[in-house]
């Protein structure tokens, strides 16, 4: 569709300045671009050239070219005119149709190469061949942003990415599933993590504005082969999983700032299910009411200092010890004790990974 709207935007530029009417057609005769409705009735003699051995002819005041793709016949192109003047023009407009197509195809090419690439669906021997093929740098430093937002605005957002990108062509914008769209991003020398953040900030800014969305982004390491890129996607996918769970509230997440996240991600659930079992045998953290995590929160937030808690509250300095001697009396648990308050923020966090691995398990 992309490709076919691209023709339909060359021969109506050609139109503009030649101000004669062009039409292209598939060897079936089927029109695949035209800037006239009048051309139905030459569907019979398009059907007679692309049989003909003939690689131009003039039919009812049109003159027909043939396109071909790697030897093999693909359009048929009419021009309106039968002087020496249009068969300049058309003889120029297929040769730019057939540089179109192989454009394209190469640029369709190159998108499917990345696709097996990151999903490792190519042998290794295969990528570094494909990749000269394609022209593709196999030794260059890239890393792999992943980008999801919200199904119902994901519309436009593909689009907005890419023009972000529009002159960087060694960066290839593509999407391997419905629910986000990836970035192989080639970097300079001096660019580094700090740069990567600034890119990742670039595109959520855009994307909030143009698309009106909430995007997430994550990036995975800075890998230094073409057949490393698949290791970098698989760690912006746990790197968005990973800031799901535990840091909702951030909205650029990188792998290798992931902390304990990524340690309890990698747990298996029985052995969380047996930590859980173990140091809350009758409560578990997130059945306290909203109120009282609230307080944990804000408690851990402020280095465990009792005043700078209650303020930031607006509670008395004996209430937020109330509910703290409450959840100490529950758990078992003293949160003014630096031990019991890391084993506790510990908890809260395998608990969330168990809920999320539940709520996906299908």
């Amino acid at each position: 569709m992309a490709y076919n709207q691209m023709l339909q935007s060359t021969i109506d530029g050609v139109k503009a300045i030649t101000r004669t009417d062009l039409c292209v057609m598939d060897t079936d005769a089927n029109i695949i671009a035209s800037t006239t409705s009048t051309v139905e009735e030459y569907k019979e003699s398009v059907l007679t050239f692309v049989q003909s051995p003939a690689e131009i002819q003039v039919v009812q005041g049109y003159q027909y070219f043939k396109i071909f793709d790697g030897g093999q016949l693909e359009y048929i192109m009419l021009i309106r005119g039968d002087n020496d003047g249009i068969y300049t023009i058309g003889k120029l407009v297929a040769f730019q149709i057939q540089s179109l197509m192989s454009a394209y195809k190469e640029k369709f090419d190159k998108e499917n190469f990345i696709k097996n690439v990151l999903l490792d669906n190519m042998l290794l021997v295969d990528v570094y061949n494909k990749a000269k093929k394609l022209r593709i740098d196999i030794e260059a430093r890239r890393v792999v942003f992943v980008i999801e937002t919200p199904r119902d605005r994901d519309n436009n957002t593909l689009e907005i990415v890419k023009s972000l990108f529009a002159g960087r062509n060694k960066d290839f914008i593509t999407a391997v599933d419905e629910d986000s769209i990836i970035l192989v991003k080639e970097l300079k020398d001096k660019e580094e993590y700090d740069d990567l953040r600034n890119t990742a900030r670039m595109i959520l800014d855009m994307l909030n504005s143009e698309a009106m969305t909430n995007a997430y982004i994550a990036y995975g390491t800075i890998v230094d082969s073409i057949k490393d890129v698949s290791r970098s996607y698989k760690e912006a996918k746990v790197a968005l999983d990973v800031g799901k769970i535990f840091y909702s509230e951030r909205h650029i997440i990188a792998y290798n700032r992931l902390g304990i996240g990524r340690l309890i991600y990698q747990l298996p659930v029985p052995l969380c299910r047996m930590f859980i079992d173990e140091i809350f045998p009758d409560v578990t953290p997130d059945q306290f009411d909203e109120e009282t995590l609230l307080t944990i929160n804000k408690f851990f937030e402020n280095s465990l200092n009792v005043s700078e808690t209650a303020r930031q509250l607006y509670i008395h300095r004996n209430t937020l010890v109330y509910r703290l001697d409450k959840v100490h009396k529950a758990t078992g648990l003293d949160l003014r004790v630096f031990e019991d308050a890391i084993t506790f923020e510990i908890a809260l966090m395998v608990v969330k990974y168990m809920n999320f691995v539940e709520s996906n398990s299908f």
